[in-house]
């Protein structure tokens, strides 16, 4: 730490724990215990109950999770696969279009994500491509938006390879393809995961851009809380939040199980 005075370093660190205590551990306990709440009139709960969980795994709300699933999965996986494309390619362009082909790269995040619902929903709601009403709309506006943090990720990773490890491959008879398979892949492997991670806990909470779009047989878990939110039905929405984080944080172990497998 920089504060090397004792007095100091302990104020730094009280002030960590509280904007930590404020911002991220509160609003999780109190999702938590309203879920379990049965009604909340004072200060703490009158009641407890598991009804408003079991409500959570209604065949309405199954179908949301497993749309939600399939959607973060899909979407991941087509950002971090052009993320790491355009993170290999940029390096390679004149340096007057690197700059520029970067700041389009980041342009999803650069602009609220009901703009880019609302970009996404106009110009694919006309011939030739028309992707509205259909879960392909959804998958697509989602990629965009986790794309830009993708591509940043490994494209952090990518600058700080050795640029003479393809000189010395080619030297040795290695083709381009076999660089990218059996070299620089493999070094960009790890910010390839913890983007792809990124990704799915992006998409698995996203709803800006989604409720725009999403068609009524394609709804994710996030678009059932917000309408449950909105209809009033608060017990019910942090039911089905806890139940949105507890799928997310499965995913990403298994995410990371994955990755700790391949080290080894």
């Amino acid at each position: 730490m920089l504060v090397r005075n004792g007095a100091a370093r302990v104020a730094v660190w009280l002030v960590f724990g509280v904007v930590l205590l404020a911002l991220v551990i509160t609003p999780v306990v109190v999702t938590l215990v309203t879920a379990f709440s049965a009604s909340w009139t004072s200060v703490l709960p009158s009641a407890l109950t598991t009804d408003h969980l079991r409500d959570a795994f209604t065949p309405e709300n199954a179908a949301s999770i497993g749309v939600s699933v399939q959607t973060a999965i899909i979407a991941s996986a087509l950002a971090v696969g052009a993320g790491t494309w355009a993170a290999l390619a940029v390096p390679g362009l004149p340096p007057r279009l690197r700059g520029a082909a970067d700041a389009f790269f980041h342009l999803p995040v650069a602009v609220p994500s009901v703009v880019v619902g609302l970009g996404v929903l106009v110009a694919f709601s006309a011939p030739p491509a028309i992707l509205g009403g259909t879960p392909a709309i959804v998958i697509l506006v989602q990629a965009i938006l986790v794309f830009a943090f993708a591509y940043s990720m490994v494209s952090a990773a990518a600058v700080r390879l050795d640029p003479m490890l393809d000189k010395v491959g080619g030297s040795l008879g290695a083709g381009p393809l076999r660089l990218l398979v059996q070299v620089r892949l493999p070094l960009l492997f790890p910010a390839i995961a913890a983007a792809s991670g990124l990704s799915v806990a992006l998409c698995m909470g996203e709803l800006g851009a989604t409720i725009m779009v999403y068609p009524a047989s394609w709804r994710t878990l996030p678009v059932t809380v917000f309408t449950q939110s909105d209809r009033g039905d608060i017990f019910g929405a942090a039911a089905n939040t806890t139940l949105l984080v507890l799928v997310t944080v499965v995913i990403l172990g298994g995410l990371s199980a994955l990755r700790r497998r391949d080290r080894s």
